[in-house]
């Protein structure tokens, strides 16, 4: 999270990425932020922090690939997970079918084992995970169990 990302958007570009994600709370005219980032050939995101409202996002929505809801506040990691994500990430996906949008959901803060089915079953599509890997014994293992329980959890949903 940056104050003024528009400064630091090209340098990005030019680091190499190809997705770049913005804080909806730091910018000042969001839309611009986005057609800037596009303007790269690059995917653009928007972040929402637990507290801010999807309702700031509908006038923008046609400008972005991905939306990255914050289930936890931003600013360390290892974090509780806030369960009323869940519902924001269930509207969200509500708004984006309704509109027929190609936006993806991401969701960072909290992810884990215990968590993993209901994020997808909500309509997350993209899970951000830190410590609830890198904090355990074996995180190679950590990672394969996350991988088996998302796929065994989407084939459920597809049945």
């Amino acid at each position: 999270m940056i104050e003024d990302p528009d400064a630091y958007i090209h340098s990005f570009v030019v680091a190499g990425a190809n997705w770049i994600s913005v804080h909806l709370e730091t910018c000042k005219h969001l839309s611009r932020t986005l057609q800037l980032i596009k303007s790269h050939a690059v995917k653009a995101g928007v972040v929402l922090n637990p507290a801010t409202p999807l309702g700031l996002l509908e006038e923008v929505l046609k400008w972005v690939d991905h939306v990255l809801i914050m289930s936890v506040n931003p600013g360390f990691g290892g974090q509780e997970f806030i369960p009323s994500t869940l519902d924001k990430i269930e509207r969200l996906r509500g708004i984006i079918q309704h509109k027929r949008l190609p936006v993806k959901i991401e969701v960072d803060g909290g992810v884990g084992l215990d968590n993993i089915c209901d994020l997808i079953r909500s309509g997350a599509e993209i899970l951000v995970i830190g410590s609830q890997i890198f904090d355990t014994a074996d995180p190679h293992a950590t990672v394969r169990k996350m991988i088996n329980l998302a796929n065994h959890c989407l084939a459920e949903i597809q049945a």
